[in-house]
């Protein structure tokens, strides 16, 4: 199962991450067993890739997409009104 690991640095809102703690609670107490909050990652990515045309996900996808392009905007213009105001 663990074959071919890679590591990866994920950064979630923390709503996410506490459904997905949330998760790892009611799993743990549903299969009397403790379930990390790195397997409930793992398996919701995993799911969720599996569901190639699902239009929920792609939609998620395109919010993600479009809030990462925004961010990335204001941050150039900053940098260009910074650059402007220091006489360079």
């Amino acid at each position: 199962m663990f074959e071919g690991r890679a590591r990866v640095l994920l950064i979630l809102p923390q709503d996410v991450l506490d459904r997905a703690r949330v998760f790892a609670g009611e799993a743990t107490t549903k299969l009397k067993r403790p379930v990390s909050l790195q397997i409930v990652l793992r398996a919701l990515l995993d799911e969720g890739l599996k569901r190639t045309g699902d239009r929920p996900v792609m939609a998620n996808v395109e919010r993600q997409v479009q809030a990462v392009r925004t961010i990335r905007q204001r941050a150039g213009r900053a940098v260009r009104r910074r650059r402007k105001g220091s006489g360079g």
